[in-house]
């Protein structure tokens, strides 16, 4: 009988044609890995030979062989009638009186006589491959005690190798039917019933950023993720920092957390478990502390290093222990795959009217005809390039979603059924919208966009977009000058990273505030203050779990800095601190009791002036606390520090001063301090500024404006406002001079040197040391550099006359 039946503990990845990946996998885990502190739950497999016995001894193999080839394999009409035929045929069957004692009697063994719970998993020979996961294709049966109940889940085990979409699964993928076996992994149960379960990633599962560990989370069994039922909590934790033993979570996302699935307690009910509604606490709590989170992140990079492949994990929480356990392991196949480094850039060139927005998944953009579907049974209504929207997706549905245009859910997170299918299908989703199914109208003309960072908006009507191909398998970046990127969606951090750059030469602080925070952080320091009960209202809604509420700041803050940091780690990151003009911060929440009122804000209270006046003095101690933490607790130490708007030395003094006080001092840890360059006193003070900050990078939009004395807002003067002015080039060049004489260096940041070749040039023999361009234009810049440095080699070669 030890054919029929492997305890865990005598399985390796070796034994795969006898046990199915997730059974190999669950058994090499527990041999090789434990000794790494990783704890896996105890169990036993039923072998693929017991599955062909099940078979040869009810005599359908040869049935269900004649059954398979009568399957429609142009349209698959008939998927349905012959899935459900072959299920009936397995289902039907006996298990012979060997098998059965073979089977009750491991797990007698493995419950110690106590007919204790446990997870009957299906897993397939050709499940949990590289190229192929079968993800969610066959059935799993949680919380089952007792032999009879057992028995009969084995038996379902064995009949959904034939459900609908594990036949059309294997059918796309070219693996022959009747080569596949089912063996099923039996595993003790991990009661997380007052405790907590998710999944994880070993890579960035929307872009592949590979230096990642995501992990998902929700209270009671993971079912709830899969299915997408609910939102998770999500945690991203960066590996380079977490192997030098520095606090990696570098960001933290509470999820809604609505449903709570635990072990059924009613003796009559044929469920096994029930979906119940989540207290409040829980909702507006995480469901894994710091240690928890490191710890799981920690076994997840231990176990792809070992299969050497980003992985797929399954996780739990034990409520009676509080352990942790690893229930399942499997290659990642979406990115695995894919080893291009060609990407698409869509981006919208109109507005319109959002319907309604979710999680975005993908960065794709799709028009379409929305179909409001209730279950997959309603696929007839469905046309190719139609955009499905529904509820919640489930395996069942995998048949449906392959002729789709693009996915919208009210359920779900980005570890949900749907989002894993989008990405194997590679077309965008939008999960967790709360009410898509009640905002858009069945036949709508409709515009799903993932494209805009994480959220996803779906508009009304055919929005225009444009597409570009971009292949950087051939782009080399240039050798004298660095081309950089100037950044501000952390969203779009990961995806951006593997576009060809030097690092990020400007981030801006001010899209992070206005998206992600929100609220002045005068407002949050003096929330006892506020007057204005509405505000004071709004920001407690906001801040709902901050008892202080500049946490709130430092928070959002550090973790949107730590997510850009990461994604381009250890390439520099240079954080202009905030600059925002006074009209601006007034339209923050709570700022307009704050803000004064100025004539010309262009020229007035901003930037540096801001960072030591006590009008604003702690708001930037918020902004130095989140870099702070960024630095010293996360170890991403290539964040540097630029200020903007600085006037004069005496100025900058008094900033570096304010930095002290607040527990960033320049030098320390290798902090370097920059200084923007946009104001015709710095470049006239040049060398008293060199001797204050550690580099420069040239603003030149505010330059050429106070240079030309032309506001750079103005419509009326718009055509004269020109960063190729003689004026306002030989104030460029005059800073790019001082700053080679001090010793430091020096970039530039602005849209000019990608339009604009000449402009390029000029800078490049100039002798720049870094040109920082928009995401959208930085191939563009790359190209101008690269024309520039070779023209400027032919020069000096003599091949050809000073032409800049």
């Amino acid at each position: 009988m030890s054919s029929m039946i492997k305890p865990f503990s005598d399985i390796h990845m070796t034994d795969v044609q006898q046990v199915g990946g997730k059974n190999a996998s669950l058994g090499e885990m527990i041999n090789t890995l434990s000794s790494g502190g990783i704890q896996v739950p105890d169990g036993f497999a039923v072998t693929a030979s017991a599955f062909w016995d099940y078979l040869a001894f009810n005599n359908i193999r040869n049935p269900l062989s004649e059954l398979l080839q009568k399957l429609d394999r142009d349209n698959f009409s008939n998927l349905h009638e012959i899935g459900d035929a072959a299920r009936k045929l397995v289902l039907n069957g006996i298990i012979p009186d060997h098998l059965k004692t073979a089977i009750t009697g491991a797990y007698n063994r493995l419950t110690k006589e106590k007919n204790l719970p446990v997870a009957v998993r299906s897993s397939a020979t050709a499940e949990d491959m590289p190229n192929a996961s079968f993800a969610g294709q066959h059935e799993s049966f949680l919380n089952i005690s007792g032999e009879e109940p057992l028995l009969l889940a084995v038996r379902k085990c064995f009949a959904s190798l034939y459900t609908d979409r594990a036949i059309k699964y294997r059918e796309d993928n070219g693996f022959e039917h009747m080569k596949v076996a089912l063996s099923v992994g039996i595993q003790l149960m991990v009661d997380t019933s007052n405790s907590c379960s998710g999944v994880g990633f070993t890579l960035e599962p929307e872009s592949g950023f590979r230096d990642i560990v995501l992990i998902s989370g929700v209270w009671g069994l993971g079912e709830n993720i899969v299915q997408g039922i609910v939102m998770p909590d999500e945690f991203y934790v960066f590996k380079p920092t977490l192997s030098n033993g520095k606090q990696a979570i570098i960001q933290k996302k509470l999820g809604t957390k609505e449903k709570t699935l635990c072990f059924s307690d009613d003796p009559k009910s044929i469920e096994t478990t029930v979906n119940k509604d989540t207290s409040a606490a829980n909702r507006e709590r995480f469901v894994l502390e710091n240690m928890e989170i490191t710890k799981l992140a920690q076994w997840a990079v231990i176990i792809e290093q070992h299969y050497n492949c980003a992985m797929d994990i399954e996780w739990a929480k034990d409520g009676n222990s509080g352990e942790l356990y690893i229930l399942q392991a499997r290659p990642e196949t979406i990115h695995t795959q894919n080893k291009s480094i060609r990407n698409k850039s869509y981006k919208l060139t109109e507005k319109g009217v959002c319907l309604t927005k979710g999680e975005a998944i993908g960065e794709k953009i799709a028009v379409g005809t929305a179909r409001i579907l209730r279950s997959p049974a309603e696929a007839g209504m469905l046309k190719p390039g139609d955009i499905v929207v529904t509820t919640i997706t489930s395996p069942d549905w995998d048949p449906v979603l392959k002729k789709v245009g693009a996915i919208v859910t009210d359920s779900g997170g980005r570890t949900s059924h749907a989002s894993i299918v989008a990405r194997e299908l590679g077309v965008p989703a939008i999960v967790g919208t709360g009410n898509a199914t009640a905002s858009i109208q069945d036949g709508m003309l409709i515009t799903v966009s993932c494209c805009e960072g994480k959220t996803g908006n779906i508009y009304k009507g055919a929005l225009k977009y444009e597409c570009a191909d971009l292949d950087f398998n051939n782009i080399s970046l240039p050798e004298s000058t660095a081309a950089c990127l100037i950044m501000s969606d952390p969203d779009k951090a990961f995806q951006l990273s593997f576009y060809p750059n030097n690092g990020v030469g400007l981030l801006r602080m001010e899209f992070i505030i206005t998206h992600t925070i929100r609220i002045h952080p005068m407002a949050l320091i003096s929330y006892d203050e506020l007057a204005d009960q509405t505000t004071k209202e709004a920001i407690a809604t906001i801040t709902n779990g901050y008892t202080d509420k500049r946490n709130y700041f430092i928070d959002k803050l550090s973790q949107s800095l730590a997510t850009i940091a990461a994604a381009f780690y250890p390439k520099d990151v240079i954080v202009r601190m905030s600059d925002f003009k006074t009209n601006e911060y007034a339209q923050l929440l709570g700022g307009k009791e704050f803000e004064p009122s100025e004539e010309n804000p262009m020229l007035g209270f901003r930037g540096a002036s801001r960072y030591y006046h006590p009008m604003y003095k702690e708001g930037f101690g918020l902004e130095c606390a989140a870099i702070k933490i960024v630095r010293e607790q996360m170890g991403l130490t290539n964040v540097k520090i630029m200020i903007p708007f600085c006037r004069t030395a005496i100025e900058a003094k008094k900033v570096l001063k304010v930095m002290e006080e607040f527990g960033l001092s320049q030098k320390v840890d290798g902090l370097q301090v920059y200084a923007m360059a946009e104001i015709p006193s710095n470049v006239l003070e040049a060398a008293a500024f060199a001797e204050i900050f550690d580099g420069f990078s040239i603003g030149s939009n505010d330059l050429t404006q106070l240079t030309l004395g032309i506001d750079r807002d103005s419509v009326l003067l718009s055509e004269d406002f020109n960063e190729e002015d003689p004026a306002a080039k030989k104030m460029i060049g005059m800073m790019i001079e001082a700053a080679q004489k001090a010793g430091v260096p020096i970039g530039l940041c602005g849209q000019a040197p990608s339009d604009l070749p000449d402009f390029a040039a000029f800078l490049v023999e100039k002798g720049i040391n870094s040109i920082s361009f928009n995401p959208d234009a930085i191939l563009r810049g790359i190209n101008n550099i690269r024309k520039a440095e070779e023209q400027i080699r032919m020069v000096n070669n003599g091949a050809l006359p000073v032409l800049i």
